[in-house]
């Protein structure tokens, strides 16, 4: 049988590694990509998954962003996401936020579709002309 002090020394390593395992995960945690990963985007037709790596990869599509995000300003930085310009259920009027890039006059007559139907157009329709991607909602849907 081990003695008391061997069982002290026993915990004491035990606490001391598991501190330094928690410090060492905090302090050099890994950096947040520029990029998501992947997103996953949640509607009522249920849940989708995009994954950036498989369209924008050597290996996957290589796509390029201005590919998908359009209106970008000339830095590939200033790139926002979709959900800034097509608000879920704001279809009919242009949100403030589209003057930040258009003049008045350019957008004045112009309907915004909604994010679901942004995606629709944009995914779908890429899936069916290259004949890559699932083109079936529950390929993409899930609940």
């Amino acid at each position: 049988m081990a003695s008391k002090t061997e069982i002290k020394i026993a915990y004491g390593l035990a606490i001391y590694f598991l501190f330094v395992g928690v410090l060492s995960y905090t302090v050099f945690s890994a950096e947040k990509p520029e990029t998501p990963v992947r997103v996953m985007f949640k509607s009522a037709t249920g849940k989708v998954l995009f994954d950036h790596k498989t369209h924008t990869g050597d290996n996957g599509y290589g796509l390029n962003c201005k590919d998908c995000h359009h209106h970008p300003l000339e830095e590939e930085a200033d790139l926002s996401s979709c959900g800034k310009c097509h608000i879920q259920g704001q279809a009919e009027s242009l949100p403030v936020s589209c003057q930040d890039c258009h003049e008045a006059d350019e957008i004045e007559d112009t309907e915004m579709v909604k994010r679901g139907d942004a995606f629709h157009g944009q995914c779908i329709g890429c899936h069916q002309e290259f004949g890559a991607g699932p083109i079936d909602c529950a390929e993409c849907h899930v609940k």
